[in-house]
């Protein structure tokens, strides 16, 4: 090709030859792979070697696709989506892109040709842990959707060198350490150097005289570079492959020669190491001024890479900036790239040169906004003070913004000073702050919740000023989860079962699982459900040995609770329900005979930073230590917490589970899709009528679904009249008893100051209300234990949660947003 074409010319971007897709072809890819790409033959290759040559092979089979797909999409300039998100969660690549691709047996017979396991090759990939749970996880969701239905979309995010922490336990607490996911490369990524985008910061800005216009400029103090890696993300045996383009930061000057030719080593690379902060660790801690002036570095970092991306590589030279609502929308997934919103702005007005009227047109188009919590903490606000020293230009746009926003709120609703002050999108308490979500919803076109009480509470609690003031804006579209990865990948046996049964195409249309309600009345077919529930707790039980020497009892109950740790997903709940159990048989109150035997494994991460989740998972440990080595309830009661949960082991987990635990206080979950993954897996809920649990419970059944705690009006009612944690605890003599236990020291050694503080916020705080909602809670839980000694009638169930549950694919969930928000389609 000659070295003068433009990367955009259309012989750049010629699609290169598919390899055959044959077994043959395979293994002659597969060793040129691994002679060529790792320098080695076949006999000497490590298992690491291996991998990265069967990565690279399938890589190469998606790639012609990848290729030609992104000459296609420049050549018809269909409008597409920016996702934006600081979050994904993608877990192991290697499975989904040969699921993806339809290779999975050809690779497994060319590898086994080769004297080769392929579940061998499977352990040696690191899960990216670029996401902290639910919201990453479902970015991540969404991508695979998007690909799946043709739809064009770029995600962006950030390229973390330390993802999550990698969690440990140390005496039963919680220990951090790095997750360099990256220590041995990643064979799945592309970096282009050449393709960096000059990221600034700090400064100060100045007007000049523009022709007779008065414009603004920026003059920033620093600035780093921001490095993209593309990520393949490939649809589901569709041939089409969209991109995930994630931004690393390096430094303009990053080695000074001068300065160590002095001597001075450190100096010499101190731009470099202060550059590469930006990216180095999936949210820093922020308890710090520093800590929260690095989380505004990195989310300003990866938006205003993304954009300016969008304008320099998306749209042709001569676009007519005022059709960009046809031909982009992004879509923010939460508050972190909120910023977007002003670095747009920036750029039309400033640098393009756009009318500010029509600038602020363009944008009201182009971007939507997903709102993720009902927590007000969780909605993030930033000080003026660090806006304005890191981006004055962006707090002098979000100030314009908010005046013609405030202007406006005048004319409709008067002189009315408390509802302006509570609408202004700058906050006056406790220090003056810019408030992102406020923002989001003036600039977004939509603004969603994501299930339908949350998107309720979000219209009548929330922002409910804002709400009147734009009606119509706000709207549901209720989470998903992609049916490929949580059901056919993690589940197979039981995919082949689904298979069997209604034939094929229900991974990409999930609805079609309604047809396998009248199975749940054929007692073969819950039979054969049974085993393959039964294999996969087999399964699970292998890889808990082997990675944790956790034992799972055959026979036993499978009650999960996997989420990261918060007060308001009340695992502490869940701890009253087990101390109960135990304390009920080792004092002779209940019979061990009464009891369903039952293992109740946990998963949870806590933040650095939070004191109360890390001691909540302390105590489980230490109930679980208790309780695990009592023979009174040997056979009947096991805790199991394996640490460093994350999207590779739960794909082990949740097929296996039983029983789902979703137990939040109603009104504090958004939506949750650990729910969904679980129903969709076969296993029954026991959960508040809390966020998307409601659509569950509607869809499945009352009968198939056991319900308990206030509803959020009575949360709400019993909030206002003055909740009193501790006339709970007297009127309980259950839970007396079990908070008793935990006080006495009985699971610290005898130490009663050790949990000392779970007990007093419970007694005395009690936020999230467990002692309101504990009677109901073991009541509920003695109808699980009930139901479970029919284990006929549990399959059935099961399978009527399997049968009903097809509504949260994240392709349904996909097609709300194309529908509703983006008004997209899938193309070529």
């Amino acid at each position: 090709m000659p070295d003068h074409l433009h990367p955009t010319h259309p012989l750049a971007l010629a699609p290169v030859a598919a390899p055959p897709s044959t077994v043959d072809g395979f293994v002659r890819e597969f060793l040129l792979n691994l002679n060529s790409g790792r320098g080695v033959t076949l006999s000497n290759a490590s298992a690491t070697d291996k991998y990265f040559a069967l990565a690279h092979t399938v890589r190469d089979y998606l790639m012609a696709r990848w290729l030609e797909d992104l000459r296609r999409q420049r050549e018809v300039q269909d409008k597409g989506v920016a996702y934006l998100s600081a979050e994904y969660l993608l877990g192991r690549q290697l499975d989904n892109n040969l699921l993806a691709s339809g290779l999975s047996e050809i690779a497994e017979e060319a590898l086994a040709a080769c004297g080769i396991d392929l579940d061998d090759l499977r352990q040696q990939e690191v899960e990216p842990g670029l996401g902290n749970g639910g919201l990453g996880r479902l970015a991540a969701c969404f991508i695979d959707s998007l690909a799946t239905m043709g739809v064009p979309n770029v995600g962006y995010g950030i390229r973390y060198e330390y993802g999550i922490f990698r969690q440990t336990f140390v005496d039963g607490q919680q220990a951090e350490q790095p997750d360099a996911w990256l220590s041995l490369g990643s064979p799945w990524e592309f970096a282009h150097p050449e393709g960096a985008q000059t990221i600034a910061f700090g400064g100060h800005t100045e007007t000049y005289d523009d022709e007779g216009v008065q414009r603004s400029r920026w003059i920033p103090a620093w600035n780093v570079q921001a490095v993209p890696y593309n990520y393949m993300v490939p649809g589901y045996q569709n041939g089409r492959v969209n991109t995930l383009r994630l931004w690393s930061a390096v430094a303009t000057n990053s080695f000074d020669l001068r300065v160590f030719n002095s001597g001075d080593y450190e100096e010499a690379v101190r731009a470099q190491t202060y550059a590469e902060n930006i990216s180095k660790v999936l949210y820093p801690e922020d308890s710090t001024p520093q800590g929260k002036e690095l989380r505004l570095q990195q989310q300003y970092f990866f938006v205003a890479a993304s954009i300016r991306d969008v304008f320099d590589v998306m749209l042709p030279a001569d676009f007519e900036l005022t059709n960009l609502p046809e031909r982009i929308i992004f879509q923010l997934n939460d508050t972190h790239p909120v910023i977007a919103v002003p670095e747009f702005m920036r750029v039309l007005v400033d640098e393009k040169k756009m009318d500010w009227d029509a600038a602020w047109a363009v944008t009201q188009q182009c971007f939507a906004y997903t709102c993720h919590t009902l927590l007000p903490e969780a909605l993030e606000v930033w000080p003026v003070e660090l806006l304005g020293r890191l981006l004055p230009r962006h707090l002098e746009i979000i100030y314009r913004i908010n005046e013609d926003f405030l202007v406006a709120v005048r004319e409709k609703f008067g002189d009315d000073e408390m509802r302006i002050r509570d609408m202004s999108i700058i906050g006056e308490h406790p220090v003056r702050s810019v408030r992102m979500a406020y923002l989001a919803t003036v600039a977004g076109a939509k603004v969603n919740g994501v299930a339908e009480l949350h998107s309720q509470l979000l219209r009548d609690k929330v922002l409910p000023d804002f709400n009147e003031f734009y009606p119509g804006k706000f709207i549901n579209v209720t989470n998903g989860v992609t049916p490929r990865r949580f059901v056919r990948l993690a589940n197979p046996s039981l995919s082949g079962l689904i298979t069997d049964a209604l034939g094929t195409g229900w991974v990409t249309d999930l609805e079609r699982l309604r047809e396998l309600e009248a199975y749940a009345e054929d007692p073969e077919f819950r039979t054969q459900f049974a085993e393959v529930k039964a294999a996969n707790k087999r399964l699970l039980s292998d890889v808990l040995r082997e990675r944790d020497d956790f034992e799972v009892s055959d026979g036993h109950m499978l009650d999960v609770m996997v989420k990261r740790l918060h007060e308001y997903k009340r695992q502490m709940l869940k701890v009253l329900h087990i101390v109960t159990t135990y304390e009920g048989i080792i004092s002779g109150r209940v019979s061990a005979s009464d009891v369903q035997p039952r293992t109740f494994i946990f998963g949870a991460k806590a933040a650095p930073g939070y004191a109360m989740a890390k001691r909540i998972i302390h105590l489980i440990n230490a109930v679980g230590s208790v309780v695990n080595n009592d023979s009174r309830v040997e056979g009947k009661l096991k805790v199991l917490f394996p640490p460093n949960y994350n999207v590779t082991l739960a794909e082990r987990v949740i097929p296996a589970a039983d029983l789902s635990e979703q137990i939040s206080l109603a009104g504090k979950e958004a939506s949750g899709t650990g729910n969904m993954k679980f129903a969709l897996n076969g296993a029954l809920t026991i959960g508040t009528d809390d966020g998307a649990n409601v659509e569950i419970r509607e869809l499945v059944g009352d009968d198939n679904f056991f319900l308990f705690g206030m509803s959020e009006p009575e949360v709400e009612s019993l909030w206002v009249k003055g909740y009193k944690p501790s006339s709970f605890y007297n009127a309980d003599s259950g839970l007396r008893r079990s908070l008793d236990l935990i006080a006495s020291g009985a699971f610290s050694g005898g130490d009663r100051s050790m949990f000392e503080p779970i007990v007093s916020n419970l007694l005395y705080d009690d936020r999230f209300m467990v002692l309101a909602d504990y009677s109901a809670y073991i009541g509920a839980q003695a109808k699980v234990d009930a139901a479970y000694a029919d284990q006929d009638a549990w399959t059935r169930s099961a399978i009527l949660n399997v049968a009903r549950c097809g509504y949260f694919s994240s392709d349904r969930s996909m097609r709300d947003y194309i529908e509703r928000i983006w008004h997209t389609a899938p193309s070529f």
